[in-house]
């Protein structure tokens, strides 16, 4: 059974009526289901513009994180070298 990442759904066939599926959504994602099946997400375009673009790492930022964050990985990749 797949988890959804939001409550709202739809089927294939509400989409012949797209506008009806967002109003009922109010501005929220919505699952789409074929078939009891999870096919996308149909996310409103006033959603996508709130989200902030993620700016790719520098190298030197890449490398600084890593620093920071070894002592607490480096019980996990001791694990992960005996496997």
């Amino acid at each position: 059974m797949t988890r959804l990442a939001t409550p709202q759904i739809c089927t294939m066939t509400e989409l012949r009526e797209p506008q009806k599926v967002l109003d009922r959504a109010n501005g929220k994602p919505v699952a789409i289901l074929k078939n009891s099946a999870l096919v996308g997400y149909l996310v409103p375009a006033e959603t996508v513009s709130q989200v902030e673009p993620v700016t790719p790492l520098t190298r030197e930022a890449l490398r600084d994180l890593l620093a920071r964050t070894r002592e607490t990985a480096q019980p996990v990749l001791d694990y992960l070298r005996d496997k």
